[in-house]
């Protein structure tokens, strides 16, 4: 007997999809909760679908609406429905694909690919031959209900259907969808290239295997009436150029020729995905090849596609001026991460580099997530890595072009100008040198134009130049657009006053202590802002307040800057809950404060060093809740710990010694036990880099705990993650100096590991050169537990730290080399020619330094005698050669 509803359950339902479209808040409630309980009936699934599939004197959005609650059912809980139930919803969703409604066909195709990925495809093996079969159905509807099933399919389970798993029907469906590709319907069309989309990044064996077919038919597509198959086709393409480019080489030529008339095509979706080939072609090693014929006709179309389309400027208020009173609202706001403290090393030429690589975040121009990615963005990301391929060779294409856009009287034009001068910056620095005199001050006289886009863009522009601004005498340049940011940052649009203060910060960093002259100018602005601006962009400001900490250091440290600048950090400070996300950025703000005025941090850093401490208890106590009763608890945001920790670390480097009373009040070294014993990673990364940093500021606090903390230290020298691994062997290094001789009874623990580490391929540079500074010191304390091991480590040891400049950490680590050469010259022997190249690095090492390497190569020249020591130094490079003779006489 075939199911049937019962008349008065059937009205209970019809009711209950009424209201569920009513807007009021309490009908929504009273509905939820009747959901709830018609769940509690086997068969309240077997009415949905009826009213889906059969009751057709209904609504369309009521039947849709039934199917959309089953959808969510099927989801929640489709392993507990009666099998009874389940296969009268298959029979019915196969039975209803041709619906004559477009809206119900695609309702049905979501209900079977939400049925389909619940593990279905198994157990359901006649759904893909049915919808196959049904392809073929003179009815359209039937058609195109079953491809548009498909599509999700595909979209949904791409990996299974290439799998031993299901047999691998993609053998039968993508010959299939081919077929489709001539279909008379746009729609049936474009549902076939969608299908096979799905599976070029995959490399499907069954597409590897028609993929001359799959390209023959795509170009046959190529002009195509309808805009979703050109989108379709374009798409096709840009994967197919990062899979299969040894197919399309041979006609790419006109590829080139049909993208760029594609990226002008008047369908923005099908101009945006024909866009995003020239960024995939610029990361393929042929780019250069390939396209230095067409840049005649590519550059003027990415530039005209980089101007703000009428519905941009709609969507950004373009027309809104001013709107600084306006408070923001609170999706607007983006979360932020914090990055945890990583300690590193100067270098030769250059500060401390961030070894893993993180990306910039440079190429965000200045329309933010409302629009999100679009043609302007997309054409400016195109332009800016085609300006990395090909350098200068881009500017003859663009410079004629340039003019004309950046003196323009129409407001929209004039700001793709500056925009393109923008994305150009990066790869084009060196040719577009001689035209920044003139460029630069009509891009600071843009700064003040009338309209908000213009003054926001050119704010990122000038950024992106900061650094040929700073090189060049601080009058002509530096001093005006510093002027002008400084005005901006005090605009009436938001807008302006976050590119200002990005843009600022940005200049900060490349203008470091040229500054200085303008400190008291430069705060003055920053202060004004704290009482202006709203919630967002008072989260970019600590930013750049931070930033210039950064870049002045000690010269902020004055009674009259200090007087300016923190009152209103610290009542902000006050202002704040201990669960209020703002303190992140707020803390870092004052941790880069902090460290910058060292000792005129002293007034303020009771309360702060008590806040952070309280945060990090109360952050320690969630957890231990949550992790004994998670049913009643939340879990804690550990960020507020992290962040809470590097303040910790900022005050403790900041404030030296004077920190120290500070932690005798304080339980911190036990809750630093804990933290250093945490399941996240950068919770235990920020615990080593304080630990560290309590070492060189206080150890006598730190003393007592050292026999319960090394072994931690020990289990965290775990290469896997980088961060923790780096900060913990810096904080051994830093615990050997204080120790001496005391620290024999733990080198065991930690010296195998170090030893791997830096023999390891492929470990990042700064963990390199901390691993090396660390095995040097523990050698200073300890040479005759160390020295022994000299021969496994002293070439990696020698080539990783010859290119660090030389201060503290480098000294003490080249003591503890010459103490174990002493205890164990033959363990150099080997390896001599590199100890020679380490030595030759110092610039100026301390005269008993320079003694103790005087020593040693004498003591080595004499031991193997004249005639092997000319042989032996023939092998030195001309350079090496020279710096030898010359300081040491060797």
């Amino acid at each position: 007997m075939e199911w049937q509803p019962d008349e008065q359950g059937l009205q209970q339902v019809l009711q209950l999809l009424k209201d569920s479209q009513s807007p009021n808040t309490v009908t929504q409630r009273a509905v939820q909760q009747k959901l709830e309980q018609l769940n509690q009936f086997p068969d309240f699934n077997n009415y949905l679908i009826f009213v889906l599939t059969r009751l057709k004197t209904e609504d369309e959005p009521t039947r849709s609406l039934s199917g959309l609650i089953l959808k969510n059912n099927v989801k929640a809980h489709y392993q507990n429905f009666p099998s009874g139930v389940s296969d009268f919803i298959k029979r019915e969703c196969l039975n209803s694909i041709g619906d004559q409604s477009p809206l119900i066909r695609a309702t049905i195709g979501i209900l079977i690919t939400t049925i389909a990925s619940k593990g279905e495809l198994q157990s359901w093996p006649e759904l893909l031959p049915q919808l196959c079969n049904l392809l073929d159905s003179e009815d359209y509807n039937t058609c195109e209900g079953s491809f548009g099933a498909l599509q999700k399919i595909c979209e949904d389970s791409s990996e299974l259907l290439d799998s031993d798993a299901l047999n691998r029907p993609l053998n039968v469906m993508i010959p299939k969808f081919l077929q489709f590709f001539k279909h008379c319907s746009p729609k049936i069309r474009s549902h076939a290239i969608a299908c096979v989309n799905q599976f070029i990044i995959g490399r499907a064996q069954a597409l590897m295997d028609n993929i001359d077919t799959f390209i023959e038919s795509l170009f046959v597509l190529a002009a195509d009436e309808d805009s979703e198959v050109r989108k379709n086709v374009c798409r096709a393409l840009v994967m197919l150029l990062e899979v299969r480019i040894d197919r399309l080489i041979p006609h790419m030529h006109s590829i080139i020729q049909y993208m760029l008339q594609r990226t002008q095509d008047p369908d923005e979706n099908v101009a945006l995905e024909a866009c995003e080939f020239w960024l995939t072609l610029a990361e393929q090693p042929i780019c250069k090849e390939a396209l230095s014929g067409h840049l005649v006709q590519l550059i003027p179309v990415l530039v005209n596609g980089m101007k703000y389309s009428e519905i941009d400027i709609i969507l950004l208020k373009g027309d809104v001026e001013e709107d600084e009173a306006v408070p923001d609202s609170e999706q607007d706001i983006k979360p932020r991460f914090h990055k945890s403290r990583t300690v590193t090393l100067q270098h030769e030429g250059g500060e401390g580099e961030e070894d893993e690589d993180i990306e910039d975040e440079d190429d965000d121009d200045d329309d933010d997530a409302l629009t999100d990615w679009n043609l302007r963005k997309c054409s400016a990301a195109a332009l800016d890595v085609l300006a990395n391929v090909f350098r200068d060779e881009l500017l003859p294409h663009l410079l004629p072009l340039l003019k004309g856009l950046l003196f323009h009287p129409d407001w929209v034009i004039k700001e793709s100008g500056i925009l393109v001068l923008g994305a150009i910056a990066e790869g084009c620095m060196q040719g577009m040198v001689p035209y920044l005199p003139e460029l630069i001050p009509h891009l600071i006289q843009s700064l003040s134009d009338k309209k908000a886009l213009v003054r926001s863009i050119a704010c990122w522009t000038l950024s992106r130049y900061a650094h040929w601004v700073v090189s060049q005498p601080p009058d002509s340049y530096l001093k005006p657009l510093m002027t002008e940011l400084l005005k901006r940052i005090l605009d009436s649009n938001k807008r302006v006053q976050e590119a200002a203060c990005s843009s600022f910060a940005t200049l900060e960093e490349e203008a470091c202590t040229e500054l200085v002259p303008y400190l008291s100018f430069i705060l003055d602005t920053l202060v004004f802002a704290f009482g202006k601006y709203q919630h967002k962009n008072l989260l970019i400001l600590y930013d750049a307040i931070g930033t210039l900490a950064d870049s002045v250091g000690h010269h902020l440290n004055q009674p009259e800057y200090i007087q300016k600048l923190m009152p209103p950090l610290i009542a902000k400070w006050n202002q704040l809950k201990d669960e209020d996300k703002d303190l992140f950025p707020l803390l870092e703000c004052l941790s880069s404060v902090a460290t910058a005025l060292q000792s005129g941090f002293l007034p303020y850093c009771e309360p702060v060093y008590q806040r952070c401490v309280t945060l990090v208890q109360k952050t320690l106590a969630q957890a231990m809740m949550y992790n004994q009763h998670p049913d009643q608890y939340e879990a804690p945001d550990k960020d507020f710990m992290i962040v809470a920790l590097d303040l910790l670390s900022g005050l403790a480097e900041g404030l030296g010694g004077h920190v120290e009373q500070l932690v005798a009040r304080s339980n911190i070294m036990t809750l630093l036990f804990q933290c250093m014993q945490d399941t996240m990673p950068e919770v235990r990364q920020s615990s080593f880099a304080l630990l560290g940093d309590l070492t060189k500021a206080c150890f006598l606090h730190v003393k007592p705990c050292i026999a319960e903390f090394m072994p931690i230290l020990g289990l965290n020298l775990n290469p896997e993650f980088i961060s923790v691994c780096n900060n913990a062997t810096w904080a051994i290094g830093e615990i050997s100096m204080q120790m001496g001789a005391e620290m024999q009874p733990y080198v065991g623990m930690v010296l195998p590991h170090l030893v791997e580490i830096i023999n390891r391929p492929n470990t990042p540079k700064t963990l390199l050169e901390n691993t090396a500074i660390t095995i040097g010191r523990l050698g200073f304390v300890c040479p005759q537990e160390v020295a022994p091991q000299l021969q496994h480590f002293i070439r990696p040891w020698c080539t990783s730290l010859r290119n660090i400049r030389d201060n503290e950490e480098k000294d003490s680590a080249f003591r503890g080399i010459c103490v174990m050469i002493g205890v164990n010259p033959a363990g150099v022997v080997q390896d001599f020619i590199f100890f020679c190249d380490a030595v030759a690095s110092w610039v100026n090492p301390k005269d008993d330094l320079r003694d103790m390497f005087y020593k040693i190569l004498h003591g080595f020249k004499d031991q193997v005698g004249e005639e092997n020591w000319q042989q032996f130094s023939e092998q030195f490079p001309p350079l090496l050669k020279e710096r030898l003779s010359a300081c040491y006489g060797v």
